[in-house]
């Protein structure tokens, strides 16, 4: 039995619960953490992934696989994303208040988790798009062609969102960034 992704939703399509069971199990964990990475808030990604599959249930009579599910499935993650952010007042990262790491002793853990701190929040302040392109890149590991296709967009305006979230990314964070360069 073929249990590519392409074939289990061919099976969705028929009404197949278990083919659906399999495509979740695959694939939620990892579209909770790019929810997570775009939104930064864990109750709203598990959300957006819970609503994502909601759509590849309801839609899987009429998906045509003309990209990979994975692919099709992150678009739908990140469009939900765009969505819930463009909805969702702002709220500055100050009113949630200090996050204490009780197992954090060591001053090298420390500085790396403030880095990452640091980091996280300032890519939470970068606009949207660029938000979302520079998430699949570095986080997901995607190439620039595969997140053309999720932001339905071209290689080149990818690219250029790359840039301008590097620089925006550098202006905010100064010699934060170069220490891991």
């Amino acid at each position: 039995m073929d249990d590519s992704d392409e074939a289990l939703m061919a099976r969705v399509a028929r009404g197949d619960e278990p083919a659906f069971r399999a495509l979740a199990r695959r694939h939620v964990p990892a579209m909770v953490a790019l929810a997570r990475r775009i939104l930064g808030n864990g109750a709203d990604a598990e959300d957006v992934a819970q609503e994502a599959m909601l759509r590849v249930w309801r839609h899987a009579p009429r998906w045509q696989p003309l990209a990979q599910f994975r692919t099709w499935l992150t678009r739908v993650v990140v469009n939900l994303c765009l969505d819930r952010k463009r909805r969702t007042p702002w709220v500055a990262l100050e009113a949630a208040g200090e996050i204490v790491d009780p197992g954090a002793s060591a001053g090298e853990k420390a500085e790396a988790d403030e880095r990452e701190r640091l980091l996280a929040a300032a890519i939470e302040e970068l606009p949207a798009r660029q938000r979302s392109a520079i998430v699949l890149t570095y986080t997901e590991g995607m190439s620039n062609a595969q997140v053309a296709e999720v932001l339905g967009t071209s290689v080149s305006a990818v690219e250029t969102l790359l840039v301008r979230g590097k620089q925006n990314l550098r202006r905010a964070l100064g010699d934060v960034l170069d220490e891991d360069s």
